[in-house]
Parts: C-alpha cells; sequence; structure tokens
C-alpha cells in the first residue's frame, strides 16, 4: 500500500491537552488554551505539514478546526469510529499516531463541516430546539400544578400554553376566581364549543402552594419564549447576511406558503429568504416539508447536497438505510446525524395525511410493520426526493392517494398474472 499524503499529521483531542503526531517525530503535546492552538498551528506550519486529521470529538475541536482552516492547513474531521482500532493498549499517544498513519494512506473518510455562516445559523438554530425542549417542560409543570388544584384545563383546552389557556392563567395568578368571568377571557369559538366543561372545569380547590407551582412554571414559560424571540432575530440577521447580494430567480415568487402549525420562527419573509439561497428550488413542494422544516434542513445540511455523490450516499449519512442483518444479529451504528430525525417528524405528520399519496404508503406499511419501520421508511422517501430536488432539479408532484392505490392494484395485477404463468392456471375476471 502506498501513502497518499507525504506530508500529513494526526491529532488526537482532549478537554485538557491535544497530542499531534508527525512522521519520523516524537508526539508534541500542547494545551488547549487559544495561544496554544495558535502555536500547535505554528508547529505543523514549521514542518511543512499540508493536511491534519483529527477526531470529531464533542465539542472541542470547533476553535482548533476553525484555527488550523484559517492558516491555510486542509482539515480533516473524521469520524471516531474509523479510528477506534488502535493495535495495543490504548493511549492517547498511540491514538493520534494512529490517525496520522490511517490520514497518510487515505484511509480515512472526512466528516461534513458546514461554511462559517451555515455555522452560525446551525448554532442559532440548535439553541432555539433547546428553548423550545425547555419551555415545554415548564408546559408540563403548569399542568401538573392545575391538577393538583384539581383545575381540569388540559383535559378541556388541546394547549393549556394557547391563547386561551396562557388568558386563563394570567388571570388566575392576578387573583380572579369568578369562573364565568374566567370563561369570558377565552376565544369565541372555546366559549362556544367548551363553554360549559370550562365552567366545570375552573372549579379548582385553589392552594398557596398550587398557585406558587403555577407562577413559578408560567414564568419559566414566558422566560424561553423571549430566548426563543431573541434566537429568531439572531437567524433574520445571518441570513439577511446570507443573502445579501442574492435575488430571487426571474419568475420565481414565495407566493402563499404552508402553515407552520407549531413553534413558527418569527423571521421576516422566511420563505423569499430561502428561495434566494436554493435558486428558486421549493422543498415546500414536497408533502410534510414547511418553511420551518427547510429551515432546519438547511442549518443541518447547507445548500450544496452534492457533497453526497449519490442519493443512497445521502440517506446512509442520514440513518434512514434499511437496516442490515448479518449471521442472525442487527448491525446497529450509533452517532447518527440529528438531521435524520428532522426527516422522521415529518414522516409522523404524514401518518396522519388523508389526501396525500406518501401517507398512504406510511399507513399501509405500519399495518404491517408498526409505526416505527414505516416512519423510517417514510422518512427515507422524502429525503431522497429532497435529494433530487437539490441535486437534480427534479420536480415532486402529488398525485394523491387514489393515484397511489391504483398503483397497488396494477402492481397486483401483475403478480396474479407471473403466479398464473408459474402455476398453469387461467384468470377468470369477475
Amino acid at each position: 500500500m502506498e501513502k497518499m499524503r507525504i506530508h500529513a499529521a494526526g491529532i488526537d483531542i482532549g478537554s485538557r491537552q491535544v497530542f499531534v503526531s508527525i512522521e519520523n517525530q516524537p508526539v508534541k503535546i500542547f494545551e488547549t488554551f487559544t495561544s496554544d492552538l495558535e502555536s500547535l498551528s505554528t508547529y505543523l506550519l514549521s514542518n511543512e505539514i499540508t493536511t491534519v486529521a483529527m477526531e470529531a470529538t464533542g465539542s472541542y475541536w470547533y476553535v482548533l478546526y476553525d484555527i488550523l482552516a484559517d492558516s491555510g492547513l486542509g482539515v480533516w474531521l473524521v469520524d471516531g469510529r474509523q479510528t477506534r482500532q488502535v493495535p495495543g493498549r490504548k493511549t492517547d499517544i498511540k491514538d493520534c499516531q494512529w490517525i496520522q498513519q490511517l490520514h497518510s494512506y487515505g484511509l480515512l473518510n472526512r466528516c461534513y463541516v458546514p461554511d462559517l455562516l451555515i455555522k452560525e445559523l446551525r448554532s442559532y438554530e440548535r439553541l432555539r430546539e433547546d428553548h423550545i425542549r425547555s419551555a415545554g417542560i415548564h408546559v408540563q409543570h403548569m399542568q401538573k400544578a392545575l391538577i393538583e388544584m384539581n383545575i381540569r384545563l388540559p383535559e378541556v383546552l388541546s394547549q393549556v400554553h394557547g391563547a386561551s389557556g396562557t388568558a386563563l392563567i394570567t388571570a388566575i395568578l392576578s387573583g380572579e376566581r369568578d369562573r364565568h368571568k374566567l370563561v369570558s377571557l377565552c376565544h369565541k369559538s372555546v366559549r362556544e364549543k367548551k363553554g360549559e366543561e370550562l365552567l366545570k372545569a375552573l372549579e379548582g380547590h385553589y392552594t398557596p402552594q398550587g398557585l406558587f407551582a403555577l407562577d413559578q412554571a408560567y414564568k419559566a414559560y414566558l422566560f424561553y419564549q423571549g430566548q426563543i424571540l431573541e434566537c429568531d432575530k439572531q437567524i433574520q440577521r445571518t441570513l439577511e447576511k446570507i443573502n445579501k447580494d442574492k435575488n430571487l430567480p426571474a419568475d420565481t415568487s414565495a407566493g402563499s406558503r404552508k402553515p407552520i402549525r407549531h413553534n413558527k420562527p418569527k423571521v421576516d419573509g422566511l420563505g423569499n429568504h430561502l428561495l434566494k439561497i436554493f435558486d428558486g428550488r421549493d422543498a415546500t413542494k414536497l408533502p410534510g416539508i414547511t418553511d420551518y422544516n427547510w429551515l432546519q434542513l438547511y442549518s443541518e445540511l447547507g445548500s450544496d447536497l452534492n457533497k453526497w455523490p449519490s442519493e443512497k450516499h445521502f440517506t446512509s449519512w442520514l440513518g434512514l438505510s434499511p437496516g442490515q442483518n448479518n449471521s442472525g444479529k442487527r448491525n446497529k451504528s450509533k452517532g447518527k446525524p440529528s438531521v435524520g430525525q428532522i426527516f422522521k417528524e415529518m414522516a409522523h405528520g404524514l401518518l396522519n395525511s388523508k389526501y396525500i399519496g406518501l401517507g398512504a404508503f406510511a399507513k399501509r406499511l405500519r399495518s404491517k410493520k408498526g409505526p416505527a419501520i414505516a416512519i423510517k421508511a417514510t422518512a427515507r422517501k422524502l429525503a431522497v426526493q429532497y435529494w433530487r430536488l437539490m441535486v437534480k432539479g427534479s420536480e415532486y408532484i402529488e398525485k394523491g392517494v387514489e393515484n397511489y392505490k391504483a398503483i397497488l392494484k396494477q402492481q397486483r395485477h401483475r403478480l396474479l398474472q407471473r403466479l398464473s404463468l408459474e402455476l398453469n392456471v387461467g384468470l377468470v375476471p369477475l
């Protein structure tokens, strides 16, 4: 086996120290302070190193990656699963030497690392998702406090943190106890459909500790809503920087967009921003994808999907490929990217669709193999369509459930014809 890279180095990153291996030289150790990382870069350049490989270890690699890339080095971020088979006793020194050796022979695959602006957008979007999860925890705390006082709002209202629910909670915390006045604060449609039930639900047993818990949970929920709004402002500024010198392609208009039901970001012209980035290709034409889902995908994948040579490479990287069974044992992989989960969430929404062909496929598969496999298979189909749209420009045309049923019927008819030939029997139409 011949070496592909002569001037290559390997780096093993820890929380306190960084180990650097250059061929035919002793391993050099640097601390993780910024000045030491800059000295590491100078050390590599002084030894005429042109390319470096290092493991994607937690968040320790972020700053070192940027420093080395800014110095002109070719930085390869690699999955730790590719380098774990170190001969002999595993140590940090042996790890970096092993990484250097594998890299010099071209045996490592490069991880996807987004551009600086996309990395910035990804940071804001992931932080926003963290705040949404934290806010959800405090919604549960509000529900618990209400139930402890036997105020049965969770059983009557679909969302305690909706417009009517928050109006009721605010009034209760302000001291209002008159049930009729409380019901009058709800939305008109809620009063008309659930007025009597709300009157019964609001007949609670108020306690000081229950009101205190409700107040704490509600204030925490409002705090995270403010944090989400701040993230939205940063997302808006980053999208404006990305599209600073871009215009919508001719004959392209955002027009009316799909409604975003939950956690809608307060970003002006979100659809227009995304259409500019993708040169007019509209991912919301695919079933289950809204501008919010599209923003999530863009922040994780970027706009150039040519990094994945084929749709099979893409779905495999997402962790959506069918499972492999070797000698009766399932080959389970770990460390799948979070973007695969985004496709699964969209596929889960299609399970409730009555008019989309992909939703009919998901329901049919769920009845045979269960919801987990159905969601994964549907997510894979959706990811394939997304890759084709962004790489090949292939437009997706939704033909509906009836067309899907007609295709199934044709497939069954062909199967029957094939079986009749094999068994030498005739088919008689009814």
